[in-house]
């Protein structure tokens, strides 16, 4: 049998808060990663069942979009500024990667446009010089 997990990530310029929850909502792990392909993908490799991943929008997006977008079943970039639930109640890392993977269980994100990182490079440039 092929169990689901879901993956909320907080990512932050050193670090990544992990926590991956099965379908009932129960805590299966929760890891502090370095921001390095390797450490995400040794940890994304490790974790058993169907994997739905989800993170905020932020300075490392289209990166990681483009690290795991092949890797994992479903890919969530969600809006910060739409989950209300994570400016509720207790605040850290840990805490926000939960109710992130919580969120994305539920059903209640929604995703955010991300380019590839190609193309989105490209459209900066093109704001300088056509591509």
């Amino acid at each position: 049998m092929n169990s689901v997990r879901y993956v909320g990530m907080d990512v932050h310029r050193d670090t990544i808060s992990v926590a991956v929850l099965d379908e009932s909502g129960r805590l299966m792990m929760q890891s502090v990663l370095a921001t390095r392909a390797a450490a995400i993908l040794d940890f994304i490799h490790g974790v058993r069942g169907t994997l739905h991943v989800t993170f905020e929008e932020g300075t490392h997006s289209a990166w990681l979009y483009d690290l795991l977008g092949r890797r994992v079943a479903t890919l969530v970039v969600c809006n910060p500024r739409k989950n209300a639930l994570l400016k509720s109640g207790s605040k850290s890392d840990a805490i926000d990667a939960r109710k992130l993977a919580d969120l994305l269980r539920g059903g209640m994100l929604s995703a955010v446009y991300q380019a590839r990182a190609a193309g989105w490079r490209c459209s900066m440039w093109r704001a300088v010089t056509p591509c």
